[in-house]
């Protein structure tokens, strides 16, 4: 067999068990043999360039290359559907579409998948294209990032499709990737994601493709458009994908009567919180597409489909506990500990609790009965107690007084919801919880250590702070559990590595409270070196633009304490950066000073990302969002339209590139 049958041979191999693992749940190989497979092609598609296919399975590793997201047109606009959260809203629907027909119809039955909406072009049975919802009109083009959901067919299968035709569905974040990603970004103090859907949505917009693949998103379809579709019937039609590999949800289904309808309603509704995914309710649609086109539409929705929203789910359980953990900067979270209850798929038995106010507001008593709600929230929350079900008053909860860990005695600042550990030099989890941020990807980027063997080394001793890091050696490493040489080499490797790592990278990395990385790029840049930062007041750092008094009151703070001047002195020893990059300090200007600067568009000369570094290289702004505040609007071709519509109302300027340029060079 030649090199180019046998990358034919796997890429035919590897779509299959993909489609048997992500859509069947019913794999055939093991993960370990799958990958072998793939690092199989993956090495002969690098030797034989010539075989480059866009569909190749091996597209789904990603790739770290930052690219622009250009918008496209919809061939077919994307409309919201109207909601209803009431039977009888749904029975109107219902008495409405058998008025305007006048004849026997169909309705199909499907779930509301909680995500982000993606409509997939596929031409001659390739997947061409995926586009977000966008404003219905268009959407950002996402193909790369889609190509790494792995229940995403990239080359159908079976025959009987459509030459060319569109079909679009939902891109999930399944509950159990949702928690453990929350887990990680609260290890690291990171801001958690609020829900799976903005969790699917955040991670569907990344510029780097390769951290979404490692995100595990999923996709479901539920409708298809086209010239030359299989059926008549829109569930048939669905049928016809599933045979296509799409991954088409199995509660889907077809109801004549009103009755039949409700009885669907009642049965998701109990069975959705078994789910591996989040759903906020159902969707209703006309089976018939020769109904839906005598239907038609409304302004903004179809008249022949309509969703139904569910109640927020929450759950009765007891509470038997209260803990309290300690983060990387001192702040101290209570968790109620609680029978386990079944919840929006998944089992809990922990919630969070906040802080001292939210116990205090809930009146909690150790063996209540507590109200749980997970449904669209960041990790369960109580939101009530059931005081009719207290037959026994247990023991109020108070919160605590003194550290957990260490026993040093907590601190509330005024104006702050939370108590935290000011014992940060001697405080177990702080001290781990601040060598796990040093080494993160976004900080020093020391990526073949991890939590686990930061928990390793600072229990064996090895480690006591960030800046003994960079005293290990491979022989210190080997003989630990776990690790064997070549393990102990990569973890020296990149910690060596990390040296090169820019000034305000190590900046953000020494977890300054309140110093986040974009307050330590405006630090660095504004005072270049370590040493010009240690020296500054606090009236030359708050004259630093968005640095305030709490900030620069936190930095002055940090440098005041001798552990610390120490502790940088002895990473300055390890040869880490302390000077900001010379190509950073040179051509910074001040023509932008005071300006808020929103980007929107598509643009010709530079890209997205390198207006912004010349918008901050400039003293500039960057704004997400236009405010009465911004300055004014760098608008590119295919500008978004409800940025445009607000900018006009708050009367802000708009600033084409070639004008923008020519405002940099005077």
């Amino acid at each position: 067999m030649t090199p180019q049958e046998r990358i034919l041979q796997l890429r035919a191999e590897l779509h299959g068990h993909n489609h048997n693992y992500y859509v069947l749940n019913s794999p055939t190989i093991s993960d370990y043999d799958f990958d072998m497979l793939l690092k199989e092609l993956q090495q002969l598609e690098a030797e034989h360039p010539e075989m480059h296919d866009p569909t190749s399975p091996t597209m789904r590793v990603g790739s770290d290359i930052t690219k622009e997201f250009r918008q496209v047109a919809h061939k077919y606009p994307m409309l919201s559907l109207g909601n209803t959260y009431s039977k009888a809203e749904v029975a109107e629907f219902f008495d409405r579409v058998k008025r305007s027909l006048n004849e026997e119809f169909e309705i199909c039955c499907e779930l509301k998948f909680d995500g982000t909406s993606i409509s997939l072009t596929y031409i001659d049975g390739k997947l061409e294209r995926a586009v977000t919802r966008g404003d219905g009109e268009k959407g950002d083009d996402v193909t790369v990032n889609v190509k790494t959901i792995r229940s995403v067919p990239l080359v159908l299968s079976g025959s009987g499709y459509p030459s060319e035709f569109e079909i679009r569905g939902e891109v999930l974040m399944p509950w159990s990737v949702f928690d453990r990603l929350n887990e990680e970004r609260a290890r690291n103090e990171e801001p958690l994601f609020a829900n799976p859907r903005n969790a699917a949505s955040g991670t569907l917009k990344l510029q780097d493709s390769s951290v979404v693949a490692k995100r595990s998103l999923d996709a479901y379809l539920y409708f298809m458009l086209g010239e030359d579709l299989p059926a008549e019937g829109h569930y048939e039609n669905l049928m016809a994908a599933a045979r296509w590999g799409f991954k088409i949800s199995d509660t889907t289904c077809k109801c004549s009567t009103i009755e039949e309808v409700f009885a669907f309603i009642d049965r998701m509704d109990s069975e959705r919180k078994n789910l591996p995914f989040a759903t906020d309710g159902i969707v209703l649609k006309v089976n018939s597409l020769r109904q839906q086109k005598n239907l038609g539409y409304t302004a903004k929705s179809p008249r022949w489909a309509i969703a139904y929203k569910f109640q927020a789910e929450r759950a009765v359980t007891r509470l038997n506990e209260v803990t309290y953990q300690v983060g990387r900067t001192g702040v101290v979270t209570p968790v109620a500990n609680l029978d386990p209850v079944q919840l929006s798929g998944t089992v809990v038995k922990r919630a969070s609790l906040h802080n001292a106010d939210i116990i205090e507001k809930l009146d909690l008593h150790i063996g209540d009965m507590v109200y749980v709600e997970k449904g669209g929230e960041i990790i369960p929350k109580i939101t009530g107690v059931d005081t009719d079900a207290r037959f026994m008053l247990g023991e109020k909860v108070l919160f605590i007084s003194k550290c957990p860990e260490c026993g040093t005695p907590l601190v509330r600042v005024d104006g702050e919801a939370a108590h935290y550990c000011p014992n940060d030099t001697a405080c177990p989890p702080q001290i781990k919880g601040k060598i796990e941020h040093f080494i993160s990807r976004e900080a020093m980027n020391i990526d073949s250590m991890g939590p686990e063997t930061v928990e390793l080394l600072f229990n064996y001793g090895l480690i006591k702070d960030i800046a003994d890091i960079y005293a290990l050696n491979p022989e210190d490493l080997m003989f630990l559990p776990r690790m064997g040489a070549k393990s102990a080499e990569n973890i020296v490797a990149a910690i060596d590595a990390s040296r090169q790592v820019p000034f305000e990278r190590l900046l953000f990395a020494l977890g300054i409270r309140f110093v986040g990385a974009t307050v330590a790029k405006r630090l660095a840049r504004a005072f270049v070196s370590m040493d010009a930062l240690m020296a500054a007041s606090l009236d030359e750092l708050m004259a630093v633009d968005e640095i305030g008094e709490r900030i620069a009151a936190s930095v002055r703070e940090f440098f005041s304490k001798e552990s610390n001047v120490e502790l940088v002195s002895r990473l300055r020893s390890a040869g880490l950066k302390f000077v900001a990059e010379e190509e950073e300090v040179l051509d910074r200007t001040e023509i932008l000073k005071g300006k808020s600067i929103v980007i929107s568009g598509v643009f010709t000369h530079y890209s997205r990302d390198e207006y912004k570094a010349m918008i901050e290289k400039n003293g500039g702004k960057n704004a997400g969002s236009v405010s009465k505040s911004t300055s004014f609007i760098l608008a590119g071709e295919n500008m978004g339209p409800s940025k445009l519509e607000k900018a006009e109302k708050l009367g802000v300027p708009l600033v084409n590139e070639d004008e923008f340029l020519a405002m940099l060079e005077q």
